[in-house]
């Protein structure tokens, strides 16, 4: 993934040439007059009248048409539905890193706006807004640390759009399993985005952590397709087969949207979807995941 130091405009516009048509003509139809014939007599001698002088043939020049000249029309840009424009940053941001302080409110405010929940802007930079970083950094294609340095800090200030998934139409939770984010979205449009952190895909052997006994094993797969949410856990840890899960959405057997206390830039999951417990928190507070909800993987 490839940093760039630009910001990103925006521009539509629609122009049009309207063509002209011109004709002109011509003709010429003058003639003179006829000589009036004239009789002499003399002496008996007639003198005949002098021949008519025929009337000259009219030319009548074919009109020339200037051409209209050709309608150039501009491209028009259609936004997709699920695209919200919201501007570049009223103020522009700087590097901050993770420190505290009032331009970590100012990145607190941007990413909220951009659609990046990351909790209440008190200005510290704590474990929410560093997943909110996190995120942003995984939905442009910058190196995933958490930290706002300076090319992150220039992609806030100019990138023009919301956070958005694929999905168009529909209230469902999107789990982009290729970008590790995962979107709430609501009537066809995101309204927020989640770094997440799903299975890792490679094979498993542990004593279950209920009955030490059995041994689970298995590959770490988040498996793709369109699930629903079907049980739920509302309060605090739960212990799970493979660990204790926080708040759990389950939408497939086992596998189930959870808080977590470490959800990093890479897949790291048993199979499950993982979310700060600060987000997961959010999520139940807000009745965003309700039971039956739709959940599309996919990568």
């Amino acid at each position: 993934m490839t940093s760039l130091r630009t910001g990103i405009a925006w521009l539509c516009a629609t122009s049009a040439l309207v063509g002209l048509s011109a004709c002109t003509s011509s003709s010429s139809a003058d003639a003179p007059a006829t000589a009036a014939s004239t009789t002499t007599t003399v002496q008996a001698t007639t003198t005949a009248a002098p021949t008519t002088t025929e009337l000259p043939t009219t030319t009548t020049e074919a009109p020339t048409t200037t051409a209209a000249p050709t309608t150039t029309a501009a491209p028009t840009t259609t936004l997709p539905s699920n695209v919200e424009v919201v501007g570049v940053s009223a103020i522009p941001l700087v590097a901050v890193g993770r420190s505290n302080g009032a331009d970590t409110v100012n990145v607190q405010n941007r990413l909220t706006q951009l659609g990046f929940w990351n909790g209440a802007p008190d200005g510290q930079y704590g474990f929410a807004t560093l997943q909110a970083v996190m995120a942003f950094q995984k939905y442009i294609g910058l190196p995933t640390t958490g930290k706002v340095d300076n090319d992150t800090a220039a992609y806030l200030t100019a990138f023009p759009e919301k956070a958005h998934g694929t999905s168009n139409s529909g209230t469902l939770v999107e789990v982009d399993k290729r970008k590790q984010l995962l979107f709430i979205v609501v009537d066809g449009k995101t309204i927020w985005a989640f770094n997440t952190s799903t299975g890792s895909g490679k094979p498993y052997e542990a004593h279950n952590k209920k009955d030490p006994t059995k041994i689970e094993k298995g590959d770490a797969v988040t498996p793709n397709g369109l699930w629903k949410t079907t049980r739920e856990r509302p309060d605090g840890w739960w212990e799970g087969d493979l660990g204790k899960i926080y708040r759990p959405k389950y939408f497939h057997g086992g596998i189930a949207i959870h808080g977590m206390t470490s959800v990093p830039n890479y897949p790291a999951s048993h199979g499950c979807v993982r979310l700060s417990t600060q987000a997961m928190d959010f999520i139940w507070d807000n009745g965003l995941i309700p039971l039956g909800t739709p959940v599309w993987v996919h990568e």
